[in-house]
Formats: structure tokens, sequence, C-alpha cells
């Protein structure tokens, strides 16, 4: 399960967070149906967004304004979707990780909304929602080192360790792999952002991923209730 933190609740007042459990999965390389799926939205991208606006989108404005306020410069670090969107929108390719990650990427690309996952196997306990701790330290997928966090970020950890930077990079130790059996998917919601449309980006990736790894949905909680 997942809890939101009292600080954070304080400070963010009607954040949401989904957390659904996807489990028998078999993660590949590429999937031929979901590379049309990728060719798709990649052209709904197209006639529905233009770079310039994108920035004053309902959505991405949440999402953005929620970086500011907890130390991430937005025009620096954008929110995920909307940097997948750009990188449609200026004729680059959309990242290709594995059928996993594709799948909840084009999701969060569809929908607007934040989309992260974790290997569930290698999540220790429940999930917390809290304020970064200062000195704690992340190795984010990618990096070539661990950051020393300030204290001013709202992170993702389990009982061991920080398994993301909410909303916007997931820890190397946790991310999903060809290996990956079993997923927990989290739908990050940020103020400004309904209930509604968390439900219907979490919909669609479960059904993406599904679709393209097999397996089948498991548990589902809402923070807070």
């Amino acid at each position: 399960m997942i809890t939101v933190d009292p600080r954070v609740m304080e400070k963010f007042t009607d954040l949401r967070v989904i957390l659904r459990l996807i489990e028998h999965l078999k993660v590949e390389v590429e999937e031929p149906e979901l590379d049309r799926l990728r060719k798709e939205v990649e052209e709904e991208v197209r006639s529905r967004f233009k770079a310039e606006e994108l920035k004053d989108l309902p959505v991405f404005r949440a999402y953005r304004d929620f970086f500011w306020k907890v130390g991430v410069d937005p025009t620096k670090v954008r929110p995920a979707a909307e940097a997948l969107i750009r990188r449609t929108l200026v004729g680059k390719p959309v990242p290709r990780i594995n059928t996993a990650v594709d799948a909840y990427n084009l999701a969060s690309m569809k929908t607007g909304v934040a989309l992260a996952a974790f290997d569930y196997a290698k999540i220790k306990g429940d999930l917390t929602l809290r304020f970064a701790k200062p000195g704690e330290e992340f190795l984010g997928i990618g990096m070539d080192r661990p950051r020393k966090l300030r204290g001013v970020e709202v992170v993702v950890a389990d009982e061991e360790k920080l398994v993301a930077i909410y909303p916007y990079r997931d820890a190397d130790s946790s991310k999903v792999t060809l290996e990956t059996d079993s997923i927990a998917l989290l739908v990050c919601g940020v103020p400004g952002i309904s209930l509604k449309e968390l439900e219907e980006a979490e919909r669609l990736a479960v059904d993406y991923i599904i679709r393209f790894c097999g397996g089948e949905a498991g548990g589902r909680f809402v923070a807070p209730l």
C-alpha cells in the first residue's frame, strides 16, 4: 500500500496518488503492436498540441507549479508527459526502454498525467510519500552518482530506501527491466489534477501494460483516502 505523510498533505491539501499492482508480466524489448500504437499516439500528439502552448495547458501547468514548490525548475526539468510530447513535436523519437515502460509512457502522453513504475520484487514493505531528509542520497535512472537532496523535495520511499523523487525521476535500484514480472504502477497526482483524471490515466496505463506484457491487475490503493 501507499501512504502520504501528514506534512506533505498539510502543504498540498488536494494531492492524491493511486498505486496499482500488475502481476505476472512478461516484459520484452519490443512488440510490433506496441510500435504501431506508438505511431498512432505520436500522430495524435502532433494534431492536438503546439509546443509553444504546452506550458499553459492546465495539466502541465499543475505539474509545473508543483515542481517550483518542491525545488525543481520546470524550465530545465519538464514534467514527464510534457517532455515526451515536446520530443514528438520537434520530430525526436519517443525513447524506447521496454514494453512495460513504453506502454505506460504512451498512456502518460495521451492523458498528460505523470506515471511511474517500480519492480515490485525490489520494493521492501509499504511505500510512503514524504519530504526528503536533508542530505539524503538518491541515485536515479541514468545518473552517474548519487545526488544529495536538500529536504524540500517530495520523495517516494519504501521501508529501506528511496524509490523516486516525486513525480519525475525513478530510482535505479527498483527500475523495471526485462526480468521484472510484477510492477507497482504509481499514478502521480498534484494539486489541480482531479481524481477522475488520475483514474483515467490509471485505466489506460493498466490496459496498455496488460495488452503488451500480459499479466493481470492486482491490488489498488488510493491515498489519502
